[in-house]
């Protein structure tokens, strides 16, 4: 028994330090091992997505992992969906956004109307199909992998795109571009970038989201969040970034405010050599 305890407590805080400062909710779903972004359209469910190579669908889980309905997205496509931001009025917004090789020229974000109060099995999606403004490469030189996008959110009809930097050698650079947030074929503008930090393993941002009051900007990396405040859109990166390290170990791909609430998060992770699949939450200062 005196050598059983240790070996207990050891199991414990092995599976704690594995999640660091986030608070565990609940383990997705089975058929969602690879959660990459999710939005909350009320206090008790989320809706999710999953990327590359999954099914043209959104997913929503309740906080005990239940999955409570699957919505087929028409005229859409999974080449590879990367995140999820929404509007004031419902709408969602879904990016298929991933461009590992900063090669695609079909990049597509998918508008559709509130999932929660869609009737059926299906749900009808708009698309805002767009070009990087400064891409004039699509060759894939490892030191221009600087065109690959998980992180988006909406502000003021626009949504905002924050690059993944894929290039080596890594620099940490991160590109933030606009689009309207309405159907239509379009340029990304550049708006500005900032340096994340310099490890590649890390400092690549997977998520993100604005605060209700648009006060805060959160972004997600592997371990990591990057907070900007007193800002003014459209170049955020002017503001103050607070970078916070989580602790956390496991393959974070999303973050989301929960509805009410200008400090509460929520993030979600990949299913990784039998860790992840989570549902987490997370309380920034006030």
């Amino acid at each position: 028994m005196i050598r059983f305890v240790p070996l207990f407590l050891l199991v414990i805080c092995t599976s704690c330090s594995n999640y660091g400062q986030l608070t565990f909710v609940t383990k997705l779903p089975h058929k969602i091992s690879e959660s990459s972004g999710l939005v909350q359209m009320n206090d008790t469910t989320i809706w999710t997505i999953e990327d590359n190579g999954n099914k043209d669908e959104i997913y929503q889980v309740d906080f005990e992992g239940k999955l409570l309905n699957e919505l087929k997205v028409k005229n859409a496509k999974n080449e590879d969906w990367e995140d999820l931001a929404k509007d004031d009025q419902g709408n969602v917004y879904i990016a298929d956004t991933g461009n590992n090789n900063s090669d695609r020229e079909d990049l597509i974000i998918y508008k559709v109307p509130n999932p929660n109060i869609e009737p059926g099995d299906k749900i009808e999606a708009e698309k805002i199909e767009f070009s990087y403004s400064d891409q004039k490469d699509f060759s894939s030189k490892k030191e221009e992998l600087l065109f690959d996008c998980e992180a988006i959110f909406y502000r003021n009809q626009f949504l905002y795109l924050i690059t993944k930097n894929r290039s080596r050698p890594f620099n940490g650079e991160a590109r933030v571009y606009k689009v309207p947030a309405q159907k239509g074929s379009y340029k990304a503008e550049f708006i500005g970038s900032f340096k994340t930090c310099d490890e590649p393993n890390t400092c690549i941002v997977t998520s993100a989201d604005i605060s209700p009051d648009g006060k805060k900007i959160v972004l997600l990396g592997y371990g990591k969040l990057w907070v900007f405040t007193d800002f003014t859109l459209d170049n955020f990166t002017k503001g103050k970034m607070q970078t916070i390290e989580l602790g956390a170990t496991t393959q974070l791909e999303s973050v989301s405010f929960k509805p009410n609430s200008n400090t509460s998060l929520l993030l979600s992770d990949e299913e990784r050599a039998d860790t992840g699949q989570n549902l987490y939450s997370f309380e920034l200062k006030q």
